[in-house]
């Protein structure tokens, strides 16, 4: 009889212990109800004790959690419309203003931050939402973190995902950049020809001052030429022969230049002579 009570008792205590016993992950921290009212120590990982029927443990995640931002339709500054979708990671750092501030702080951080993503479209540039991300989401991350701070989380990062655009808006980008790649293409063929022209001017006066050099580049030519399966060679007028034929034009028309004041001052007394002689023979005749 008395084993019997014994064991009655034991088994009372250990389904009281049992239903008292909690266990706490490494990831989590643990808020004990006691009527109703918080109580301040918090519960670490691992086993705890509560009172059955007076306690109650409410555990609260703190690793980072992942909150993906459903695609959000919105103007921007410049009048174009875009679809914005983006991803925040936050923690809870404060598990007692989690609890007891919010009714769900995953549902209003979700909440918050499809407001200020919407917000952050209206406030920016298409051109901002495409090219300086990294400013947009720091702005976002500020707008998201001031409510966040009164529920006890952290914002970790906020990362705009990807920015959705009109088809006639996706044309119409096509077309600048291609006119943009073309612009380029002819900046960059048209300084290679500046470069080549000065090239070619330099190296036409440097075989200009060395004639060999010039009849080498002749005679590499001409071979390069009947190295193709031509029919016809046409070749060069030797260019020392032009020269020579024009310094001798050049010393012709010097000498003719020269003797033309010769003959003019030959042929002046002749001329003056010629009604002298006419009074002279005219007394003869008479």
């Amino acid at each position: 009889m008395i084993l019997d009570i014994v064991i009655g008792v034991l088994s009372v205590l250990g389904l009281g212990l049992a239903s008292s016993a909690r266990v706490v992950k490494q990831y989590e921290q643990g808020l004990i109800f006691r009527f109703g009212r918080v109580r301040p120590a918090l519960r670490g990982p691992g086993l705890t004790m509560v009172v059955p029927g007076i306690d109650r443990l409410r555990k609260v995640n703190l690793q980072i959690v992942t909150q993906p931002i459903p695609a959000q339709d919105g103007i921007t500054r410049d009048n174009v419309t875009v679809r914005v979708d983006a991803v925040v990671y936050f923690k809870v750092v404060d598990p007692v203003r989690a609890v007891v501030n919010v009714e769900d702080y995953r549902f209003a951080m979700l909440q918050v931050a499809q407001t200020s993503l919407r917000s952050i479209i209206g406030k920016s540039e298409l051109d901002d939402l495409l090219s300086n991300r990294e400013r947009l989401n720091q702005g976002l991350e500020l707008m998201i973190d001031n409510p966040a701070v009164a529920w006890g989380i952290e914002i970790d990062r906020v990362e705009i995902k990807d920015v959705a655009l009109p088809e006639s808006m996706k044309r119409s980008m096509s077309r600048q950049a291609e006119a943009e790649r073309e612009r380029r293409a002819r900046v960059i063929t048209a300084d290679g020809e500046l470069q080549a022209s000065k090239k070619l001017s330099e190296a036409a006066a440097a075989m200009a001052a060395t004639p060999a050099a010039l009849q080498l580049r002749l005679l590499q030519t001409i071979v390069e030429v009947a190295a193709e399966k031509n029919s016809t060679l046409v070749l060069p007028f030797p260019v020392e022969l032009l020269r020579f034929l024009e310094r001798s034009s050049n010393a012709i028309e010097q000498q003719v230049k020269a003797a033309a004041p010769e003959q003019v001052t030959a042929t002046a007394p002749e001329q003056g002579t010629a009604p002298e002689r006419e009074r002279i023979t005219a007394p003869e005749r008479r």
